[in-house]
């Protein structure tokens, strides 16, 4: 017997075009695009970094390092303003120094010459500080985690030092010296910071 006569019980009946066997796929006719099959959904396209890949790099400066990056600039400001007072009190007892009426004072000559030194050392001292903030503000766009710790260490110090011994002239230092280390240290900052770090295999 054949699949072509007409007696096979089995066979393709006549004037009825070709069907697939049994366990063999289906093609679609040419010019028609093969259509997405019942059952379950494609799976998503494999990482070739395994582990369902790593999430993609923070591209823009969360707000809470903003504020602090904008508060840095803010004490680095105030840090030249102590500045511009220190020269003032330099120059000041510089002037008093050279008073017709105070150079016969053996006394106050060296009063005046150890607090034109402490001054000129102490109006440095502002300066370099200043200078620091104004940097660490300048470096949170570009800045790894090296700045961040040290942006949290300059903050924990400023944080002191405005408590005691300058506690009223601080007291602005230390509020903003507490932010700045709460923001930074927040898992926000540290995922800013953290952003370009390579991934270890």
């Amino acid at each position: 017997m054949s699949f072509g006569d007409s007696n096979n019980p089995y066979g393709q009946p006549q004037g009825q075009p070709q069907q697939p066997g049994y366990g063999y796929p289906q093609q679609a006719p040419q010019g028609v695009p093969p259509q997405q099959g019942y059952g379950y959904p494609a799976a998503p396209p494999v990482s070739p970094y395994g582990g369902g890949g790593y999430p993609a790099a923070i591209t823009e400066m969360p707000g809470t390092v903003k504020a602090a990056r904008v508060m840095l600039f803010v004490i680095g400001g105030l840090q030249m303003i102590g500045v511009i007072f220190g020269v003032l009190g330099a120059l000041s007892i510089a002037a008093a120094k050279n008073d017709p009426q105070l150079k016969d004072d053996v006394q106050f000559q060296q009063i005046a010459d150890m607090s034109s030194g402490a001054v000129w050392g102490f109006t440095a001292l502002i300066l370099a500080w200043g200078v620091l903030a104004i940097v660490l503000g300048a470096k949170f766009g570009s800045g790894g985690n090296g700045i961040r710790i040290t942006a949290m260490v300059f903050a924990i110090i400023t944080a002191i030092f405005g408590l005691y011994p300058f506690v009223v002239i601080g007291l602005a230092h230390t509020v903003m010296a507490v932010l700045i280390a709460v923001f930074v240290g927040k898992s926000d900052g540290g995922a800013w910071f953290n952003r370009n770090k390579q991934p270890q295999y």
